[in-house]
């Protein structure tokens, strides 16, 4: 039976594991999208030819292998790093960052692991204000693999929006990156709307092997609503 409740302290080793293994897991997948992707096609094999043209089979190998470690270590440094900080910023208090205030609150999934409890997903949210417009942002939504395809991460979702309803909030506002696919079919199939696709940093967006990232966002009388949790 999966449960979905408010954090508690004690969860916090495994919530910071999931953390950084949610995260951590999207480095092949930002890998092979920038591998596959059309420039990224074109550039191996043209530092491969620039090798064999001065003339060097050495440098015919080492070139393209070199640029394929390069892009591999600027994935994993992009996701390394995010979890660097956020376990040394809100990840670390997480009482204090997402539980402090009324209008903010974080969950766990909790599931029966060889009779005892465990908690086996997550997801946050965040009052934030726009003129007079207050919105809530969602945040940290990841489950264990294991646990994924069985409806949980519809639940933390459907948790999240009711909380922003619960709140008065006018909508609730997230963003994922374009490697994360199943997550912007569930944001989708729960009745978010993409509203703005942007990258990193105008200057090398050609380049840049992260890939897009996605905004969604809805008004919360427009998403559906089932239960009411309440993060008291």
């Amino acid at each position: 039976m999966l449960v979905i409740r408010r954090y508690r302290p004690a969860d916090k080793d495994t919530v910071l594991t999931l953390f950084s293994t949610g995260i951590l897991e999207h480095i092949r997948p930002c890998f092979y999208n920038a591998m596959t992707s059309p420039l990224y096609l074109t550039i191996t094999p043209t530092l491969c030819a620039v090798g064999y043209l001065l003339g060097s089979v050495f440098g015919a190998v080492l070139f393209p292998a070199a640029w394929v470690g390069l892009i591999y270590y600027c994935c994993h440094e992009v996701y390394a790093s995010f979890v660097r900080v956020r376990l040394r910023t809100d990840m670390q208090d997480i009482p204090g960052n997402f539980l402090s205030r009324p209008d903010d609150c974080f969950w766990v999934a909790e599931a029966e692991v060889g009779a005892r409890a465990q908690v086996v997903g997550m997801v946050a949210v965040v009052a934030k204000h726009s003129g007079t417009e207050k919105y809530g942002e969602m945040f940290r939504m990841i489950i264990f693999p294991q646990y994924r395809r069985m409806g949980l991460g519809f639940r933390l979702t459907q948790t999240a929006v009711d909380f922003c309803k619960e709140r008065g909030f006018c909508k609730a506002v997230l963003e994922t990156s374009s490697t994360q696919m199943a997550a912007v079919a569930l944001y989708s199939k729960v009745g978010f709307n993409r509203v703005q696709k942007f990258r990193f940093i105008s200057i090398i967006l050609s380049l840049w092997p992260f890939g897009n990232f996605t905004v969604f966002t809805s008004a919360t009388n427009q998403l559906p609503r089932e239960h009411a949790h309440c993060c008291q």
